[in-house]
């Protein structure tokens, strides 16, 4: 079993942050401004250019060391059947040769990708669960 630069941790509290940046829609309340409590909080599932869950995923990913950013984008690949924990060294050299310090703007792009992490974390023996989780 190969071994994960990013800890399992760091990779259950991007999941939980995606998932919150995943149920985010279009513009609902295109009259906004009014007191948020009298709309019944509508605006907060809105997605918006200085949406705070983007800033805390950016900045979190950001904060990463290269390999940890490598494993993230590897691991996702993974989870979405790109490749088997067989090819786990292949997964992870086409994300380093592919990696242009933009790795939160691809994560965040892609569609399904709490899924993907999900899914990839199992492939490594790791599980995923609804509880709330803190970065480490």
């Amino acid at each position: 079993m190969p071994e994960l630069a990013i800890s399992a941790e760091k990779v259950r509290f991007l999941i939980e942050k995606m998932r919150e940046f995943d149920v985010k829609e279009g513009a609902s309340d295109p009259d906004s401004g009014s007191n948020a409590a009298d709309d019944n909080m509508i605006d907060v599932l809105e997605d918006s250019a200085d949406d705070p869950v983007v800033g805390e995923i950016t900045g979190f990913i950001n904060a990463m060391s290269e390999d940890e950013q490598i494993d993230l984008v590897a691991l996702m690949r993974l989870g979405r059947g790109d490749g088997t924990i067989e090819e786990w060294d292949d997964l992870r050299r086409e994300a380093a040769d592919g990696r242009n310090n933009r790795t939160a703007s691809y994560l965040l792009g892609e569609p399904l990708v709490s899924d993907y992490l999900a899914e990839g974390l199992d492939a490594f023996g790791e599980t995923w669960t609804d509880e709330r989780t803190t970065p480490v």
